[in-house]
């Protein structure tokens, strides 16, 4: 792979990744309106339709594009980039980005067969996990760029 086709493959990472991270952003808040409006079964039900789409139509796709995009980003680099700490540092947080995901899969399940009962509060709080994993994320990213 030249040059040149990789840095077209690090755009489309980027981009992918930004739309994996929205959707990890949005679907806990649409999830703390819906707990917070169970009794609501008019909102309950448009709500179920945008947490499915948003967690099908641009979760899972935009998931799909990021780690197969940072797999040939991996597969270009080779030993260089096995060997950088701040690599493994990201690996980690992609391991937890996407055992998060799977649980916000879980919560769609749960809230579309109505048998979650978690609070609003908890969603809130559940909000910040992507937050604090991209914080992880980007201040390795900048050790990268400042040390190497």
């Amino acid at each position: 792979m030249g040059y040149e086709t990789y840095l077209w493959i690090k755009w489309l990472h980027y981009l992918a990744f930004i739309s994996w991270m929205a959707m990890l952003f949005y679907q806990p808040r649409l999830y703390v309106y819906h707990a917070e409006h169970m009794e609501n079964k008019g909102f309950t039900d448009v709500v179920k339709i945008q947490e499915s789409k948003l967690y099908h139509g641009i979760g899972w796709i935009a998931m799909g594009v990021t780690l197969l995009t940072g797999l040939a980003i991996i597969l270009f680099s080779k030993p260089e980039l096995m060997k950088a700490g701040y690599f493994h540092i990201k690996l980690l947080c992609v391991v937890i980005l996407i055992a998060y995901h799977f649980s916000l899969g879980h919560y769609l399940k749960l809230f579309k067969e109505n048998r979650c009962f978690k609070s609003g509060k908890f969603f809130r709080m559940y909000n910040e996990v992507p937050t604090i994993i991209m914080f992880v994320i980007i201040f390795a990213m900048i050790i990268k760029a400042n040390l190497m």
